[in-house]
């Protein structure tokens, strides 16, 4: 009778142990996903104030040589610069006539607006995971848009 309930006590010693194997990586790809969500939010925060400044700050006089090309490139280094802390991050400034007409017509209400598209670029951490006979990367980013309408030609004129 001794051997019988011996045996029957055998069939759960190693429970614990197999939910453990089972549950571990599916908590630990949970943690990385609630990660990765934290620091977007982050960098998208800090992304929208200093998408702001930029554009004032650089979009609306740019120093040095007064084209679109240059106070595109001023805003796109001067956010990077902000934004360096968040490694996984990559900037993109545009610049679009806000006051052309979508149809195609060439007369513009308001030719001297400009309109700055500031875009975040998130990638998850981490980016690639090696493991013997497996890579896996991540399939996919994150991005964030913010946009500001400035008169280049005179200061203060904020739309």
């Amino acid at each position: 009778m001794i051997r019988l309930f011996a045996d029957a006590g055998w069939g759960t010693r190693g429970q614990m142990t197999v939910e453990l194997a089972v549950v571990t990586p599916v908590v630990i790809v949970m943690t990385l996903i609630v990660f990765n969500l934290m620091r977007y939010v982050v960098a998208c925060a800090a992304f929208d104030q200093a998408a702001l400044d930029c554009v004032v700050a650089h979009g609306v006089a740019p120093s040095g040589e007064q084209s679109e090309r240059g106070a595109v490139e001023q805003v796109r280094r001067a956010l990077s610069e902000a934004l360096e802390d968040y490694g996984s991050c990559e900037v993109d400034v545009r610049a679009e006539g806000a006051g052309s007409s979508s149809q195609g017509e060439t007369f513009a209400l308001s030719p001297l607006l400009t309109r700055y598209v500031c875009t975040l670029t998130y990638h998850p951490w981490p980016l690639s995971v090696r493991m013997p006979g497996i890579t896996y990367g991540a399939p996919f980013a994150l991005t964030h848009e913010r946009s500001l309408i400035v008169d280049r030609y005179r200061p203060g004129v904020v739309v």
